[in-house]
């Protein structure tokens, strides 16, 4: 059974499931370190049953709402039907159904460790943002729990937060870091740290005179503080 049968059978239990792995912290921290502003267009990528659009559709964005899993958009549907402002699409990591610069925001919540590749799935995630756009995306601190691959069909045991921002940098993205997300994931024994990273694609003019070069603030490249 790969990721997305695994979301499929899970879906209408997902919520309960989800409260037992990670607080709302998480999501409030991702839109706190974005700035989100009313009336922008963000999308969520791997948006399981709206953990992240339905925070996003509170503070008066629209959202796109992006997952593999049929099942997961349906029960999201369901659960988010009194929100107007919400499209629904089914797309893959490394194609996403969304034109490119098109974005505001893109968030990704605990998406990366179930990826094929993560860095194609971050440059993917470029591609869709606007010129001044931001991407956020939360996932789990590197860890040791062979069993979240077998039970959750996790592909990666985490990251390193130095690895996640070399790949925002390569993507082509600027003012990258990373922070802690103030809270962990809990699985049976299990205690992951979660971590929040970030990085901006900034305006070409910018980068074209030379202001900016990739991973980097006007004055100090961007460091993880975690």
């Amino acid at each position: 059974m790969g990721s997305k049968e695994y979301f499929d059978d899970v879906a209408k239990q997902w919520d309960r499931v989800r409260e037992t792995f990670y607080s709302q912290t998480v999501r409030e921290k991702s839109l706190v370190v974005a700035d989100v502003q009313p009336g922008r267009v963000a999308a969520d990528i791997g948006a399981g049953t709206g953990f992240i659009t339905e925070g996003l559709l509170q503070k008066g964005l629209k959202v796109i709402a992006v997952d593999q899993s049929e099942a997961m958009l349906a029960e999201m549907k369901r659960k988010l039907a009194h929100f107007d402002g919400i499209e629904y699409r089914v797309g893959q990591a490394e194609s996403l159904p969304v034109p490119g610069e098109t974005m505001d925001y893109v968030f990704a919540n605990m998406y990366l460790h179930h990826v094929e590749s993560p860095p194609e799935a971050i440059r993917e995630m470029t591609r869709i943002l606007k010129p001044g756009g931001k991407l956020v995306l939360t996932d789990l601190d590197e860890h040791t729990f062979e069993f979240l691959k077998v039970e959750h069909r996790d592909r990666w045991m985490g990251f390193k937060r130095e690895d996640v921002q070399r790949w925002f940098v390569k993507a082509g993205l600027y003012h990258v870091g990373t922070d802690d997300a103030n809270a962990s994931c809990c699985v049976q024994s299990a205690t992951v740290s979660i971590f929040v990273a970030f990085g901006e694609k900034v305006l070409a003019d910018r980068v074209s005179q030379g202001v900016l070069e990739p991973g980097r603030d006007d004055d100090s490249e961007g460091k993880s503080s975690g």
